[in-house]
């Protein structure tokens, strides 16, 4: 387990952009399962959507990916701190199947499916309350910053 103190040691993101709350399970170089819990008061729903608050499609790939960065480095040993990070090379095959909205817990789920010379690929989803909410394949570089 992982606690956000910790998380801010794999991933530079701060708040409001720091999308991972918690991990829970982490196999070195294969998977990871962490949650973000979704509130009420996030600052995203004061315009998406103000009457009928849904969180955008866009932070759950982010999430999502923000979980993988945190594998990729936690199994590498490796920080941010060195000047390192990891970014988008492709999200592809991305499907969301319900909506996220305040309340709920999105859990979410990565496994590396390959990774040479920095490339690193994924296989994420998120749930909530066992539901598939969204999922996709997600290419991250390593780059130095």
């Amino acid at each position: 387990m992982m606690d956000i103190q910790e998380i801010k040691k794999y991933i530079p993101h701060r708040y409001p952009f720091l999308l991972v709350d918690r991990v829970v399970e982490l196999v070195s170089g294969e998977s990871i399962k962490a949650y973000k819990n979704i509130s009420g008061n996030e600052e995203v729903f004061n315009g998406h959507f103000p009457h009928t608050p849904i969180f955008p499609g866009v932070m759950i790939i982010e999430a999502m990916a923000q979980a993988s960065s945190i594998l990729t480095f936690k199994s590498q040993g490796k920080t941010p701190d060195e000047g390192l990070t990891l970014l988008f090379a492709a999200v592809d095959g991305v499907r969301f199947k319900r909506p996220v909205v305040p309340g709920d817990r999105l859990d979410l789920v990565s496994k590396i499916t390959s990774s040479k010379r920095g490339i690193t690929k994924f296989e994420v989803t998120a749930h909530v309350d066992g539901e598939l909410a969204a999922k996709a394949l997600i290419t991250c570089a390593e780059r130095q910053i």
